[in-house]
């Protein structure tokens, strides 16, 4: 019997189970919603005992196998007890924006330099630092646990390791996603941490993506990694250059770069860890749209329509060359314009405007948004002819066409999309020294999308666009003043 990896792709929206082995297709058996909370504007919180109980799910569902990864959100973050390891705090989800007011203040004074020079990250609401700093300033049994010593801060993953394995640890790739971790030394930066006020002793160790994170019932989990990253090696990026872009609850395009650190100060791409295997750290170029699966939805909730079905195919020309644009900026606004003040509008309605017409600007929007990164990405990478991607809107039909016709490139889907699980089972593999192998990009394209559109009636619709994305950025700044 071929030896079988389990991955656990703990994201935003699920919490899935894919099981694989060399020479077998792999197969995703067990799939959970996980269920968020916004008990304020702009805070976005998850029950970390869900998640953890759903993570343990999907490893019982597993059985024996030889060994565990666990891929995880990245930037999601939440204090527990070091003795008991019951949590002290809500998961504070990477969207939330709790803490914009506290860095833009930071920014005034020109700190953000000093966060770009170490972590390679600008002042923003979506790394953790920023948030496990309010939770001690915030929460009373977060500092309590502090001063008596049993305080433990850390990303999803740590706590998910602390408890299923007893090892208080993180990955190289995880720890990047911090702004506490210096880039180039890989290590926890105490600059960093002073600046935030995470005190560093609270901290999980630095491990590599693949190596010993601890036993859970006898099985080696051998790979923890951001989902994102994992996703990256799912494609099969091995190379300087190779790239994929993820449409889950956000769109984030990752290019690797190699074992230097990319530097792209004034494009807003973020350099990253892509991965570390033994000492040899591998890095990429990071950009992120906030709001993708997310804003779809989102107008589900709020009754656009009731099945995705109704999405995939309109009758009409495409709603930005018929005036009508959305930003989904619902979170604000990531790569290159990196503004949480900015807020989500469509503009260009009328009394003819329909339901199917807000979607279609809606699945657009994402798209237009996501051709915003891309041509950025262009500039330091070189422009890809292929897109890579994978994620739930890389079954929309009418999205990888309309993100064929902005972005003026071929976009490639997978006929195995879970790829992020399945970039996260090969790591385990190789951490007990199998190999296991990620699709061929040729072998495996599912579809193949052609642009169609002119590309001078592409470049009207990104300048279109990038009008009204103008008109969103500074809104609740603005609006908060007003106030």
């Amino acid at each position: 019997m071929n030896p079988s990896f389990a991955a656990i792709d703990q994201g935003t929206s699920s919490t899935r189970l894919l099981l694989a082995s060399a020479g077998a297709a792999p197969q995703l058996p067990l799939a959970l919603r996980n269920a968020s909370q916004h008990p304020r504007p702009g805070w976005v919180e998850q029950a970390p005992l869900e998640l953890l109980s759903k993570v343990e799910a999907c490893l019982q569902a597993a059985g024996r196998v030889q060994a565990i990864g666990i891929a995880n959100q990245g930037e999601s973050c939440l204090a527990w007890d070091a003795r008991s390891g019951e949590p002290l705090s809500p998961v504070i989800v990477w969207q939330d924006d709790r803490t914009a007011q506290q860095l833009a203040a930071l920014r005034a004074e020109g700190v953000q330099a000093l966060t770009l020079e170490r972590a390679g990250l600008p002042l923003d609401c979506y790394f953790s630092a920023s948030k496990l700093g309010w939770l001690l300033r915030n929460d009373a049994g977060v500092a309590r646990a502090h001063r008596a010593g049993r305080l433990r801060l850390g990303t999803t993953d740590a706590f998910f390791l602390d408890r299923l394995t007893g090892q208080f640890v993180t990955d190289a790739s995880t720890a990047s996603r911090t702004s506490l971790m210096n880039l180039a030394s890989g290590a926890w930066d105490p600059t960093l941490c002073a600046l935030f006020g995470v005190p560093m002793e609270c901290l999980p160790a630095i491990r590599p993506t693949v190596g010993d994170f601890g036993l859970y019932r006898g099985i080696p989990v051998t790979a923890s990694i951001v989902d994102q990253q994992a996703a990256l090696y799912g494609h099969g990026c091995r190379a300087a250059g190779d790239a994929k872009i993820t449409f889950g609850t956000g769109a984030f395009a990752l290019a690797l770069t190699g074992a230097q650190i990319p530097r792209a100060p004034t494009s807003g791409l973020l350099p990253t860890v892509a991965w570390q295997i033994g000492a040899e750290r591998s890095y990429a170029l990071d950009g992120g749209v906030y709001d993708a699966g997310s804003a779809v939805e989102w107008a589900g909730r709020i009754g656009l329509y009731t099945d995705l079905s109704e999405i995939t195919a309109f009758g009409a020309a495409p709603a930005i060359a018929r005036g009508l644009a959305f930003v989904p900026a619902l979170s604000g606004l990531a790569c290159p314009h990196w503004d949480r003040s900015a807020a989500a509008l469509w503009v260009g309605m009328n009394a003819a405007t329909t339901r199917q017409d807000l979607c279609q600007a809606l699945l657009e929007g994402i798209a237009l948004r996501t051709a915003q990164v891309v041509r950025v990405m262009d500039g330091h990478i070189g422009a890809a002819v292929r897109l890579r991607i994978d994620g739930g809107l890389a079954r929309n039909p009418y999205f990888c066409q309309f993100l064929a016709d902005a972005t003026g490139r071929s976009v490639a889907t997978r006929r195995f999309d879970e790829l992020t699980a399945l970039g996260c089972a090969a790591l385990a593999a190789r951490g007990v020294g199998q190999t296991l192998e990620t699709p061929d990009d040729d072998d495996d394209v599912a579809s193949l999308f052609e642009p169609r559109t002119a590309p001078a009636d592409a470049l009207a619709w990104q300048l279109r666009f990038a009008e009204a994305v103008s008109k969103t950025m500074g809104w609740k700044r603005e609006l908060s003043a007003v106030a």
